[in-house]
């Protein structure tokens, strides 16, 4: 016996939904090719369009030696440069002042330019990997001359309406701090006018405390996206009370990825603080532990807030599951009645439509508006009883 000729199946295209997007946030890593040895760095999709912008500070506690920001092929070559010097040449420090070296990359899709970058400083080629290779989470790594952090910067997109991530590393060593950013700006900007301007003890502390001044501006970042994400949540379950749409229900399941990705950038980053503030690390000074551990605080801050956030996201999709139910049953409630008052009517309408010639009340002529008053009378007198109950 033949088997029966099936059709030909017709692929179905696939569209990117929310959620595919999400993953696509979430597993937002730059692969290299299989096979290849830990440390490689490779150019994978199309050329940066951005050049690479290096900002150089060098600083002391009296004042600024030197301040240049480089763009271009130069650019990673300037930065290695002061990396390896850690002071400027030719300049005179005072006795007794320790001098910090600043260095701030913008753009870590080139390739080329940080293998060359890598060669000159010799720093760790897996630490050039994960440098590179964004998406990851916050982590913390120690090695003989410096110190690795990795941090997630979020920031509030209003064009978008959703908040934009973007990883920044950092390199601490003996009078020297390294920073790679991906996007374009200065995100430190508030940093270097603190430095400019001699406010606070960010001259007097080291390269840690620098660090520190940049773990807490990230960390401080959060506040904001919090508080966005909070009047968007307000907002949402307001309009819920009003007019349940399912719009809403987008918009509240667009609130939950976002907190779900705001509390796996800030979850590592707790971890990571704790062992900043209570690990005895060599290249943070005792001094700079209070400060971190006031950081540490302020994430513990944020992460309450996002389990708040988070609870009140569910408790608004609860809402408008009942609001829509509610909704439902007061629209079922007032057809029951109306089906309920005209049940009644129908029977005395399809009484007197039957066709039997010995009814007494066809003769009369007051019968059909009597039978009418009966009527309304028996509507109106089933609302009132209805009202009386409560039932409507």
């Amino acid at each position: 016996m033949t088997s029966p000729i099936r059709p030909p199946r017709i692929p179905i295209p696939l569209r990117p939904t929310h959620t595919l997007r999400f993953i696509r946030r979430l597993v937002r890593r730059v692969v290299v090719s299989p096979g290849a040895p830990p440390g490689t760095l490779v150019q994978v999709g199309p050329e940066p369009i951005h050049p690479v912008v290096v900002r150089i500070l060098h600083y002391t506690e009296s004042g600024i030696i030197r301040e240049k920001e480089v763009e271009g092929g130069d650019a990673m070559v300037a930065a290695g440069a002061s990396w390896v010097e850690h002071t400027p040449s030719g300049q005179d420090i005072s006795p007794g002042e320790t001098g910090v070296a600043w260095v701030d990359v913008e753009g870590v899709s080139h390739a080329e330019a940080l293998n060359r970058f890598q060669e000159s400083t010799g720093i760790h080629p897996l630490v050039m990997e994960d440098i590179m290779a964004v998406g990851q989470r916050p982590k913390l790594e120690e090695y003989d001359d410096y110190l690795f952090i990795l941090l997630r910067m979020l920031r509030w997109d209003e064009e978008k309406g959703a908040v934009e991530e973007e990883q920044v590393s950092v390199l601490v060593g003996r009078g020297r701090l390294l920073t790679f950013r991906e996007t374009p700006g200065d995100l430190f900007q508030v940093i270097r006018e603190r430095i400019r301007g001699g406010k606070g003890r960010i001259r007097k502390g080291g390269a840690d405390y620098l660090a520190y001044a940049v773990v807490d501006l990230v960390v401080d970042s959060c506040f904001e996206v919090l508080e966005r994400l909070g009047e968007r949540l307000e907002q949402a379950e307001e309009e819920i009370l009003v007019n349940p749409v399912p719009e809403l229900l987008q918009q509240i399941r667009f609130l939950k990825r976002e907190l779900l990705l705001l509390r796996r950038s800030i979850w590592p980053l707790r971890e990571m603080l704790g062992e900043l503030e209570r690990g005895e690390l060599e290249m943070v000074d005792p001094a700079t532990r209070p400060y971190l551990k006031d950081t540490y605080d302020h994430v513990v801050h944020v992460m309450d807030t996002v389990d708040a956030l988070r609870d009140m996201t569910a408790g608004t999709l609860d809402l408008y599951v009942s609001t829509l139910g509610h909704r439902s049953n007061e629209v079922m409630k007032v057809l029951t009645v109306i089906a309920s008052i005209f049940i009644p009517l129908t029977f005395i309408a399809g009484v007197y439509g039957m066709n039997f010639h010995f009814m007494p009340e066809l003769a009369r002529p007051w019968a059909y508006p009597a039978v009418l008053l009966l009527m309304a009378a028996l509507g109106v007198g089933m609302y009132l009883f209805f009202r009386y109950r409560r039932w409507i």
